[in-house]
């Protein structure tokens, strides 16, 4: 899956699904993409004057609106971003509700950060070849395998 068939599937297909899998590059092109909307939105809010708002002088409109479109932004992945993210973990024959404790547990002091790598490190393993409890493999798919059948 390449990185704009990834967004198009996240955003515009599978929104708000949070049943099935979702293969690595799904996951990782999504994940891109939305850090370099906020990496892009950021930074114009700052190369507008944004620094001058940090420091209490008066400034323009225009970084209040970079930094509210990424605000707008975000808001509008949230669900999404949790999606996608449940449909990894299904890739890796997990449960979503692990998605939960891995965002409760995240936020224990000194144990949060190793959760936060333990999650990662989960993300970015290889899924669960073949059909699974969650649905059919999304690198092979119900449709590919039924070809030569």
């Amino acid at each position: 899956m390449g990185f704009k068939e990834a967004i198009r599937t996240v955003l515009k297909e599978k929104y708000a699904t949070f049943k099935g899998r979702a293969s690595r590059s799904e996951f990782w092109y999504f994940m891109l993409f939305t850090t370099l909307v906020g990496i892009a939105c950021v930074g114009l809010g700052f190369a507008t004057g944004g620094m001058d708002l940090l420091e209490g002088r008066n400034a323009s409109a225009l970084p209040m609106i970079f930094f509210g479109l990424y605000g707008l932004f975000y808001l509008a992945i949230l669900i999404p971003t949790i999606a996608v993210t449940v449909r990894r973990l299904h890739d890796r024959n997990m449960s979503g509700w692990w998605y939960l404790g891995f965002l409760v547990g995240g936020m224990i002091p000194f144990v949060g950060p190793l959760i936060s790598i333990a999650m990662i490190v989960i993300l970015v393993l290889k899924g669960t070849d073949g059909d699974n409890k969650f649905g059919p493999d999304p690198l092979r798919g119900a449709a590919n395998s039924d070809v030569f059948a």
